[in-house]
């Protein structure tokens, strides 16, 4: 009989690294209705203890998928149920908030905004910022707790921030278990959170066992968005490992998808769109790329040029080959005969996927109206309308440059449109005009969150609280729980050589 581990889950956004571990054990990602609008997690090998966030609309999010109650007093004493605490996890004292249960293992996504590529070089401040050293909780927490192993993930900007120094400082913290910021030790010795300082228990450290920037697309999920995931082990426990060095191998193999097909064959948004593989959408995919050909002769920009020169005399409108060539970066003179003949295993992987989503034969615009609303499409205005009639999947704001639609930006996120055939480009969170991502249709503008959180590969039944502005940073902030439940797989089996 499977061991089942105990979770905490600290800065847990909506839930979405952890819902691949409370799933762990289930046929799918979907969960099962409990009443009075709650969900629960159907898995049975890992299970969520405690969990925190900050942010409001992610907690009741989170309630409301994890069955777990909501409470706002650090300070309340501890109860033998699962909660979610709202507030600040710097005036959270772990010992109280789980009692004397053993914590087995210990998730979270510290913030990452100010170690951000995005963000710009004069707004990355990384640690030099109190939100950016935020990580010493997490830190905190694993003194505190013991747990057996962690997993946190953060963007990969974390890696060049501060020139490297926020990299190498953070690894060390978690390492040997340093609260490192005068300002973070001040808070928790105020506030009498441990019996004694961190910094003079003896404690044991923790071995990293993986630390690197991995690529979801390469894990089936229809999105290019790389995170760094670190993962480490208790040292007592570390050395007590038979072969580490083939656990350690057999890691990095399966987290960075070198087992799969995802690389070279990835799932795609019209896939998980419309809840069927590629073959039965040839009829689809066609129609929806002839709709541009007018609207594009209509514009003059030199990216137009470069487009109709090079990239569209490229289309077949025959999807397995558009989709072969489309996936390898546009190198024309890549040779396809190691592509083609795949097509049969290339059907059977999306088609596992796309069941284990719950997405298989549950087309978006057939499946009716969400209760959380979040397939509603929202209204948008005349001139974007105006603009996305001109600019064809895959392509972005460049497109109408120096036109009478053109539009500031810098970003290659501004008005892009996902392509039906290519991974989408990372999902965000937040952003003004144009960062939303948009729709491969040409009728349609922006993605509904419905669509933005089938990109993530969340299951429809995974509800949504919040305004529409409010789910899209929940949604933009998750990692995908197709990936985390890749993490869990391999979690467990480390897990099972330590406790077993």
């Amino acid at each position: 009989m499977q061991k089942k581990y105990n979770v905490v889950s600290l800065f847990s956004g909506c839930g979405g690294l952890d819902l691949g571990f409370a799933q762990l054990g289930a046929d799918s990602l979907e969960l099962e209705c409990v009443g009075l609008g709650k969900r629960r997690p159907r898995g049975n090998w890992f299970e969520i203890r405690w969990a925190n966030d900050i942010y409001p609309p992610s907690c009741q999010t989170y309630s409301a998928n994890f069955d777990v109650e909501i409470y706002t007093n650090p300070k309340e004493p501890y109860q033998r149920k699962a909660r979610i605490f709202q507030g600040d996890i710097a005036k959270i004292s772990f010992e109280d908030a789980v009692g004397e249960e053993e914590i087995h293992v210990a998730l979270g996504g510290f913030p990452c905004q100010d170690f951000s590529v995005i963000r710009g070089v004069d707004k990355r401040l990384g640690v030099k910022v109190k939100r950016g050293r935020l990580y010493c909780h997490f830190v905190r927490a694993l003194a505190t707790l013991q747990p057996c192993i962690f997993v946190a993930e953060n963007v990969k900007g974390l890696v060049s921030a501060n020139s490297g120094l926020a990299y190498k400082w953070i690894l060390d913290d978690f390492q040997n278990l340093r609260i490192r910021w005068s300002e973070i030790e001040t808070e928790y010795k105020e506030n009498s959170f441990e019996k004694e300082s961190l910094n003079s228990r003896k404690l044991e450290g923790y071995k990293i066992l993986f630390s690197d920037v991995i690529n979801f697309k390469n894990l089936g999920v229809p999105q290019a968005r790389e995170r760094l995931i670190m993962i480490g082990l208790r040292n007592d426990l570390f050395q007590e490992l038979e072969y580490p060095k083939v656990i350690v191998h057999e890691l990095e193999k399966n987290l960075t998808g070198a087992n799969l097909l995802f690389s070279n064959f990835p799932l795609t948004p019209i896939e998980v769109f419309n809840g069927e593989p590629l073959r039965s959408l040839q009829d689809k995919y066609r129609s929806i790329m002839y709709e541009f050909k007018e609207n594009m002769e209509s514009v003059d920009s030199q990216r137009k040029l470069e487009y109709m020169e090079k990239v569209f005399p490229r289309y077949t409108w025959n999807i397995y080959p558009d989709y072969f060539w489309i996936n390898q970066n546009n190198k024309a003179k890549q040779d396809l005969t190691i592509w083609t003949g795949k097509e049969k295993l290339i059907e059977e992987d999306h088609r596992k996927v796309l069941i284990e989503l719950g997405y298989y034969n549950k087309p978006l615009d057939k499946v009716g109206i969400f209760e959380d609303g979040s397939n509603i499409i929202l209204k948008e205005k005349q001139d974007v309308i105006e603009r996305m009639k001109h600019i064809p999947p895959g392509e972005n704001h460049e497109f109408v440059r120096d036109t009478k639609y053109h539009v500031t930006g810098l970003m290659s996120n501004i008005y892009r449109r996902v392509h039906p055939l290519k991974p989408s480009p990372t999902i965000i969170a937040r952003g003004g005009g144009g960062t939303w991502g948009y729709h491969y249709a040409r009728n349609r503008q922006r993605l509904t969150n419905r669509e933005r959180a089938r990109l993530q590969t969340f299951p429809d039944s995974f509800v949504f609280k919040g305004k529409p502005g409010e789910v899209r940073i929940q949604i933009g902030e998750a990692v995908p729980p197709l990936a985390s439940k890749i993490i869990a797989e391999n979690v467990i089996k480390i897990l099972d050589k330590c406790m077993g």
